[in-house]
């Protein structure tokens, strides 16, 4: 049996790390279909999975000419090849050799070609993605918080809120910095850490050690300085910050 959740916060890493898991599906046939999602299940018997992709915190299903889209939302989970019992199914996918569950997610299709859909140059963990794209949408938002920006996923699609921390604190800027006022060098270090640590985390991911490697998030002594690492509502999505007001700069 594969169980796992897929905690919302995690975003583009873990999801990354569903379509790893289920990989062996692709180009399978799916042979019955149910659960109580209430999408149209009788259009998927017989179709073929072409792929899977994803794009920031969405798992896609890619079909001939339309696409599931897989939201896991704050208490998804899936499983494969083996049923969850105290779980209720959103969604059961059949195969000649094996079966992929969802549970307590969010589903759609979208219709079309995948690629009108998404702008790949925007996921953090997408191989477009599009460090000069990122910073160009940076320089338009000037009087933003960069810790709102890092969050808004048509800039930086698959980053969460550990990751923002753990950007900012090795950066050594301050969440409530403005945009405007960060230097370029220090801007481009963000922009490019913040891919870096979003592959970082893919990889403690898979080594089941992510929290071993936190600097910041939810600590509470900065290891550079010894003295306390505040938390705080920060930006306007009023979410978790952990900070050290000495060694992080507020450029502002």
């Amino acid at each position: 049996m594969f169980f796992t959740p897929v905690k919302a916060y995690a975003r583009g890493p873990s999801i990354v790390l569903v379509k790893e898991a289920v990989a062996k599906f692709a180009g399978e046939k799916i042979i019955a279909v149910d659960g109580y999602d209430k999408i149209d299940q009788e259009r998927l018997p017989g179709k073929k999975i072409t792929e899977f992709k994803s794009w920031g915190k969405h798992f896609l299903i890619c079909f001939g000419g339309f696409t599931i889209k897989v939201h896991f939302l704050m208490f998804g989970s899936y499983t494969i090849d083996e049923k969850k019992p105290d779980r209720k199914i959103k969604l059961h996918l059949k195969f000649r050799h094996g079966e992929i569950n969802f549970y307590a997610c969010s589903l759609k299709y979208l219709e079309g070609d995948i690629d009108k859909h998404y702008d790949w140059s925007v996921d953090v963990m997408n191989e477009h993605w599009d460090k000069k794209k990122a910073k160009a949408k940076l320089k338009a938002i000037p009087n933003a918080l960069i810790c709102d920006a890092l969050l808004d996923q048509d800039i930086f699609a698959g980053v969460g809120n550990i990751i923002k921390n753990e950007v900012l604190y090795r950066v050594r800027v301050h969440p409530e910095s403005t945009i405007g006022e960060i230097p370029n060098t220090k801007l481009n270090k963000i922009i490019g850490e913040t891919r870096n640590y979003s592959f970082d985390f893919l990889e403690w991911k898979r080594a089941y050690e992510l929290k071993k490697h936190w600097l910041a998030h939810t600590k509470k002594e900065c290891l550079r300085c010894d003295l306390p690492i505040i938390k705080k509502q920060t930006g306007t999505k009023k979410r978790r910050s952990f900070i050290c007001t000495n060694c992080q700069v507020l450029y502002k």
